[in-house]
C-alpha cells in the first residue's frame, strides 16, 4: 500500500471519528432544544391570558364597563383556542360559565359570588398550566442528564481511538525516516557499505533500493574514480592556461598548485618547475611575487613592464573556502569551513588606465587654454569698467558686472579643473611649511569676511593663537578652509552665524566649520567629496561645478590628514579635517 493511500486512510478514519462525535452531539443538543421550545411555547401563552383576565377584574369595579368586557372576552377567546393539557378544556369551560354568570347577575351579592367562582376558574386553568410547565421542565432535565451522559461517553471514546491512533500512526513515517537519517550519517562518513531493508511495497521500499543503488555506485566511484579525478584537473588546468588574467593558485600549506603562462612570463619564473614549489622560495627570487603576496591596502593598480611597454594591473586575491562536517551531539551534522589555499589573480587594465590619463590630459589641456582668453575678457572689462575709456549708462555696467561675475566663476572652474588634473597624474605640487594654524584661519577670514558682510552673517572663530605649527602648504589649507567657509555662507541664512573652530588633538589639529542652516541627508553624505557631485538643492541654481570639496580631499590628503563631514536634517553642517603636528 502507497504511502498516500496510508495516510488518506488515517485522516479519513480520523474525520470519521470526528463527524461521528459531532452528529451525536448535534442529536441529542436538538433533543433537548426541542423540549425547551415545549416548555415555552403553549403554556406560557396560557399563563399570559390568565394574567390579562385576571389584570382587568383586579383593575375594574363589579359590573365590568363595556372596555373591561372586551378586554376580558378577548383574552378568554384566545385562552379557549390555546388547550393543550389534559382537563383544561372543562376548566376553560368552567370560566366561561362563571363569566356568564357574573354578566347576567342583578344583585351585589350575587356578583360576588360569581366573582369569586370566576377567580376560582382562572386559579384552576393557571394551575393546569404551572404543573404542564413543571412536569416538561422535569423531562427537560431528563433528557439533558441523558444527553451529557451520552457526549461524555462518546467523547471519551473518541479521545481513546485518536490518543492510540496518534501514538501510532506517525510511527510508519518516523521510524523509516530514522532509520534513512542513520545510513545518510554512515554515507557521510564514507561508509558506502551501508545497506537499506524494508519488507513493505511502499515508497520506503522503494526509496530503499535506490539508497542502496546509490552506495553501491559510490562504492564503485570510490575504488575506481582516481582516473576520471586526474582527468578533470587536466581540463581545469587547460581552463587556466587560456585564461587572459595571469592566474596563480596556492593550497593552504603555501605550494603552487596551478599558474598559467602570463603569471609565470610576469613573475619571470618557469611554470613548470614552479608548480609543487612553496612560494616563499620563489619569493626570492621575484620581488613582482613578493608585491603580490602582500597586497597594497589602498588596492592602487601594479606597473609592469610587459609587453615593451610599462603596463598596468588590478591584483585581486580570494581565499578558497570548502565547507567541512564535524559530528555533533545527539548524531548531528555541525557544518563549518576551512581554507583550502588562495587565488591571486592579475587583472589588465592598461587600456583603462590609459583613457584615463588621455581624459586628465584632456581636461588640464582644455583648461589650461581657457584660462588665457578668460584672463583677457578680465582684463577687457576692467578696461570698460574704467570711466577714462568712457561712460555707460546703467543697463551697460550691469551686463559688464554679469559678464564679470561669469567670467570669474569660468576662472574658478578652470582652476578646480587644473588642480584636479594635477591629484589625478600625481603631479600636485605642495610647498610644505611650519605654519601657525591661527595664520591659515587668517588667510581664510580675509578672502571671505566681505562675502559674510553682505548677508550680515557673523563669523564666530576660536582659534588659540599659541597653538603648535603643522606641517602644511598654507595657501592649499587656506583654499580648503576658504571652500568650507564660502559654503557655510552660501548655505546660511541673513542675520545667522558661522562658526570656525581649531583645536589641538592627541597629535594632531582639527578645523572644523560649523553652519546652522538646513543640513545635508545622509544618503548624499558619503558622495559629497566624490569628483562632480553636488546635492540636490530642490530646483535652486547651483554655481559650483562640485570639485571644491573633491580637490580639498585631495589636498588634505596628500598633507597626511583626514577630512569628512557630520550633518543632519535640520540641525546644519559640520565640516572638519585634521593635520598632523609639525
Amino acid at each position: 500500500m502507497k504511502i498516500k493511500t496510508k495516510l488518506r486512510l488515517g485522516f479519513g478514519f480520523l474525520f470519521l471519528i470526528v463527524l461521528s462525535f459531532g452528529l451525536i452531539a448535534l442529536f441529542f443538543l436538538n433533543e433537548l432544544s426541542d423540549k425547551s421550545k415545549v416548555i415555552l411555547k403553549d403554556n406560557y401563552e396560557s399563563l399570559k391570558y390568565v394574567a390579562a383576565m385576571r389584570s382587568v377584574l383586579d383593575e375594574n369595579s363589579i359590573p365590568l364597563t363595556r372596555t373591561a368586557k372586551d378586554k376580558f372576552e378577548a383574552s378568554l377567546i384566545l385562552e379557549g383556542a390555546n388547550i393543550t393539557e389534559p382537563g383544561e378544556a372543562d376548566a376553560v369551560k368552567e370560566l366561561e360559565l362563571s363569566y356568564k354568570r357574573l354578566a347576567e347577575s342583578l344583585t351585589d351579592s350575587d356578583r360576588l359570588f360569581y366573582l369569586k367562582g370566576l377567580r376560582m376558574a382562572l386559579q384552576k386553568v393557571e394551575t393546569l398550566n404551572m404543573k404542564a410547565i413543571f412536569n416538561k421542565n422535569e423531562r427537560a432535565n431528563e433528557t439533558s442528564g441523558r444527553a451529557n451522559l451520552y457526549i461524555a461517553l462518546s467523547a471519551t471514546t473518541c479521545f481513546l481511538i485518536l490518543f492510540t491512533f496518534i501514538i501510532n500512526f506517525p510511527g510508519f513515517v518516523a521510524n523509516p525516516l530514522a532509520e534513512f537519517s542513520a545510513a545518510i550519517r554512515q554515507i557521510a562518513n564514507k561508509n558506502y557499505k551501508q545497506r537499506l531493508h524494508f519488507d513493505n511495497d511502499d515508497e520506503f521500499s522503494a526509496l530503499a533500493i535506490s539508497f542502496n543503488s546509490m552506495a553501491a555506485k559510490l562504492n564503485e566511484w570510490e575504488n575506481s574514480n582516481l582516473s576520471k579525478l586526474k582527468s578533470e584537473k587536466l581540463r581545469i588546468e587547460a581552463i587556466i592556461a587560456q585564461m587572459q588574467d595571469a592566474i596563480i593558485g596556492l593550497n593552504e600549506k603555501g605550494e603552487v598548485l596551478f599558474m598559467n603562462a602570463l603569471a609565470s612570463k610576469l613573475i619571470n619564473v618557469d611554470e613548470k618547475s614552479a608548480i609543487g614549489q612553496n612560494v616563499n622560495d620563489l619569493v626570492k627570487k621575484s620581488e613582482l611575487l613578493k608585491r603580490i603576496l602582500a597586497p597594497d591596502p589602498d588596492r592602487k593598480p601594479l606597473k609592469i613592464y610587459a609587453d615593451d611597454k610599462e603596463s598596468y594591473f588590478q591584483l585581486e586575491n580570494r581565499e578558497i573556502v570548502i565547507p567541512n562536517f564535524e559530528a555533533g551531539q545527539e548524531d548531528t551534522l555541525i557544518e563549518s569551513s576551512r581554507s583550502a589555499g588562495s587565488v591571486y589573480v592579475l587583472k589588465n587594465i592598461t587600456q583603462f588606465k590609459e583613457l584615463d590619463e588621455a581624459r586628465t590630459h584632456f581636461i588640464a589641456t582644455v583648461s589650461h587654454e581657457l584660462k588665457t582668453p578668460l584672463s583677457s575678457i578680465k582684463m577687457s572689462l576692467k578696461l570698460l569698467d574704467d570711466v577714462r575709456v568712457g561712460g555707460m549708462n546703467p543697463e551697460q555696467k550691469e551686463l559688464i558686472h554679469h559678464i564679470s561675475e561669469d567670467s570669474d566663476r569660468l576662472l574658478k572652474i578652470t582652476s578646480e579643473l587644473l588642480d584636479l588634473s594635477q591629484a589625478e597624474t600625481g603631479n600636485l605640487k605642495l610647498n610644505f611649511a611650519q605654519v601657525k594654524p591661527f595664520a591659515i584661519v587668517s588667510y581664510a577670514l580675509d578672502a571671505v569676511r566681505f562675502q559674510a558682510e553682505q548677508k550680515n552673517i557673523t563669523l564666530e572663530v576660536n582659534c588659540d593663537q599659541q597653538l603648535p605649527e603643522v606641517n602644511a602648504d598654507i595657501q592649499k589649507t587656506a583654499w580648503v578652509l576658504v571652500n568650507f567657509l564660502s559654503n557655510a555662507l552660501r548655505y546660511s541664512s541673513e542675520k545667522s552665524k558661522v562658526v570656525l573652530d581649531v583645536v589641538r588633538l592627541s597629535s594632531s589639529i582639527q578645523f572644523s566649520v560649523r553652519d546652522f542652516g538646513k543640513g545635508i541627508d545622509e544618503k548624499y553624505q558619503k558622495r559629497l567629496f566624490e569628483r562632480y557631485f553636488q546635492v540636490p538643492t530642490d530646483g535652486q541654481n547651483k554655481s559650483g561645478s562640485g570639485l571644491g570639496l573633491a580637490i580639498s580631499k585631495d589636498f588634505i590628503e596628500a598633507e597626511k590628514g583626514k577630512i569628512w563631514v557630520e550633518s543632519a536634517i535640520g540641525e546644519g553642517s559640520l565640516f572638519l579635517f585634521t593635520l598632523p603636528l609639525a
